[in-house]
């Protein structure tokens, strides 16, 4: 599968994100992208040590502080590249399917961790951009 097939495949079946680095601040990044897959149906799992909610959803401090029957899909991380090795070992820990850096975000060594747990790895990649390319403002196709 090539990778553009790939982030589509991910996109598609995508319905619980953990957003690690979630701003309760309308005016973060990770905000708009948080609730522009949340109006499309996945549900949002704002990881973050400073919040207790947002976007109407409890807050965690870690990836493993999310409840076990919570299954994460994708762990969508907004954090500095340096801070995201030991994020991959935790996504790789609670058993998510996806690793995703963020735009901007590049790690070799949070890749190498995640791939060899088994994660599917996407970085420097914005899930919002990469949803409207696909199917604008509208929703993802059902699966059949």
């Amino acid at each position: 599968m090539q990778f553009e097939e790939i982030v589509t495949a991910v996109l598609e079946q995508a319905k619980v994100v953990a957003v690690v680095g979630l701003s309760s601040n309308p005016e973060r990044p990770s905000y708009g992208v948080a609730k522009f897959l949340q109006e499309r149906g996945c549900r949002i799992i704002p990881v973050n040590p400073q919040i207790h909610e947002v976007l109407g959803e409890p807050a965690y401090p870690s990836l493993q502080a999310i409840p076990r029957e919570i299954v994460v899909d994708v762990v969508d991380v907004f954090r500095r590249a340096p801070d995201t090795p030991p994020v991959a070992a935790e996504a790789v820990a609670i058993g998510a399917k996806v690793l995703w850096l963020q735009l901007g975000i590049v790690s070799p060594e949070a890749a190498t961790i995640a791939s060899a747990g088994g994660l599917t790895v996407i970085m420097d990649r914005c899930m919002k951009i990469e949803w409207e390319a696909r199917w604008g403002t509208g929703s993802a196709p059902a699966q059949a």
